[in-house]
């Protein structure tokens, strides 16, 4: 049985002031007339069932997300209870699918990529998910350039559609690496999507982090207890028990029988606001002006964005900045700098004010 476990629990700190934690990125509507999580999900349905599609999220983001996905069965929404990271959130709603299916197909998917080739995408998952067996299968994509924000796998054969071992997972690059990357020709920007039997799953947290497999036996009997999983103080407290570790760390980069599909399906991650300049056209200036009426003087190779249409923006002689307008906030930001978002944010959240 073909299902998908789409997470949908990340605050989008990259994408503030747009972005926040009750309207994370992946329920914005800025890159098209639909939201991310919408496009994902549409997505797959030609696929499958709409039964068999789960979203993971969060006690913050659940009633957006339904209200988003109004299609899904409510026992679809998998609710974890704190962020303790993708190993967990995995571990956690897999278990959950398999609640309804016996040792299930499960694809891992993120809710807020975009993918310009659907048919593609929706062909190679079909044909990964035929051939899983025993294997862990990810998706990795054809680098188009020397990008140091995608983590890297290695392989042997990057022959497009073809299942193929990875040799090691590579963290984020700098600049001289990624071209290194891009040069050798056997590497592949990693996607995060994943698929994989929920046997073989808890076949590997059990080789290679234990703690996730125990607790997961644990969680197990609550089920048969007929308690409940996602509200159960007893649940709770073992999913605060869950190592906080990222699954790349926990399995990938320490299992044996990890494959990986290369693929050039028009992936985008949409992981920062520069992804802006591969998805809209800019004006002859180079300005990138979405969602907004703007003045533009001596300004050259923006990224113009504002939350009402009714907003007007004005720009005298500013150059490689990003600038982003909410009712609540501004954020003015230089290009290079759009990777740190987060650092307005924790002063946000402590209150640290200047003036």
């Amino acid at each position: 049985m073909l299902t998908f476990l789409i997470m949908a629990g990340g605050s989008g700190e990259r994408f503030w002031p747009l972005s926040t934690k009750e309207k994370p990125k992946q329920l914005l509507n800025i890159f098209s007339n639909k939201s991310l999580i919408r496009l994902t999900v549409d997505r797959i349905l030609p696929l499958v069932e709409k039964k068999q599609i789960f979203i993971a999220t969060n006690e913050i983001q659940i009633d957006a997300v339904k209200k988003e996905l109004p299609e899904l069965l409510n026992d679809n929404f998998i609710i974890e209870p704190a962020f303790r990271d993708t190993a967990s959130a995995i571990a956690y709603g897999s278990m959950i699918i398999s609640k309804y299916y016996d040792n299930p197909t499960i694809v891992v998917l993120a809710s807020d990529h975009l993918i310009a080739d659907e048919n593609n995408f929706r062909n190679i998952i079909s044909k990964a998910s035929e051939s899983i067996e025993d294997k862990i299968l990810t998706i990795g994509l054809k680098p188009l350039y020397p990008e140091t924000g995608y983590g890297y796998i290695e392989a042997d054969n990057l022959e497009l559609e073809q299942i193929t071992k990875v040799i090691s997972f590579k963290e984020k690059p700098d600049i001289l690496t990624a071209n290194e990357y891009l040069k050798n020709g056997n590497f592949l920007w990693n996607s995060g999507m994943f698929i994989f039997k929920y046997k073989t799953l808890m076949d590997s947290f059990a080789k290679y982090s234990k703690p996730h497999y125990d607790i997961n036996l644990k969680l197990n009997q609550i089920i048969k207890s007929n308690e409940g999983v996602t509200t159960s103080r007893k649940a709770k407290e073992l999913f605060l028990q869950y190592p906080k570790i990222s699954i790349d760390f926990a399995i990938m980069e320490k299992a044996d029988n990890i494959y990986v599909i290369p693929a050039n399906f028009g992936w985008n991650d949409v992981g920062s606001f520069i992804a802006f300049e591969d998805l809209f056209e800019a004006d002859k200036e180079k300005n990138i002006i979405k969602n907004t009426k703007a003045i533009i003087v001596d300004s050259y190779n923006n990224i113009i964005v504002s939350d009402d249409y009714h907003q007007r923006v004005s720009l005298l002689g500013i150059k490689n900045k990003v600038v982003i307008v909410t009712k609540d906030n501004i954020l003015i930001c230089e290009k290079d700098k759009v990777q740190e978002i987060k650092k307005i944010i924790k002063k946000l959240e402590q209150g640290d004010y200047n003036g």
